[in-house]
């Protein structure tokens, strides 16, 4: 059974950090792009940073480039994103998501290309 379980989300304030872990169960890791993304009250679910399978590639959305960071632990299947700096226009349940891919550098980061997707868990920025 496919499992992709969030963790680490909760409640901060502006300026604080959190980090998310996305531990995935299941299927080959290593042959499978992973992605954050998030959605908040009223709006669109959007990809706010993406790694490829080989963890060569990455990809932020503009809005968290400099603020947040991926990376893969391959011994663990675990996915992580560091939040830092965090605004309250960060506020959304955040989603990790997984696809299976040949290529090492492709590096999607829109939700349609996803099949795999986690439960999601909230991240709450408070000004």
């Amino acid at each position: 059974e496919v499992q992709l379980v969030e963790s680490g989300g909760g409640l901060v304030q502006a300026g604080g950090s959190l980090r998310l872990s996305c531990a995935a169960s299941g299927f080959t890791f290593d042959d499978h792009a992973i992605g954050w993304f998030r959605q908040a009250p009223g709006k669109e679910r959007e990809g706010v940073s993406c790694i490829s399978s080989s963890d060569v590639a990455t990809d932020y959305a503009d809005s968290v480039k400099g603020r947040f960071t991926i990376s893969s632990d391959n011994a663990k299947n675990t996915v992580y994103l560091q939040m830092n700096a965090l605004k309250p226009e960060d506020t959304a349940v955040y989603y990790c998501a997984a696809v299976s891919t040949t290529s090492l550098l492709w590096v999607p980061c829109i939700n349609y290309e996803y099949y795999y997707w986690g439960q999601g868990i909230q991240v709450t920025v408070s000004s």
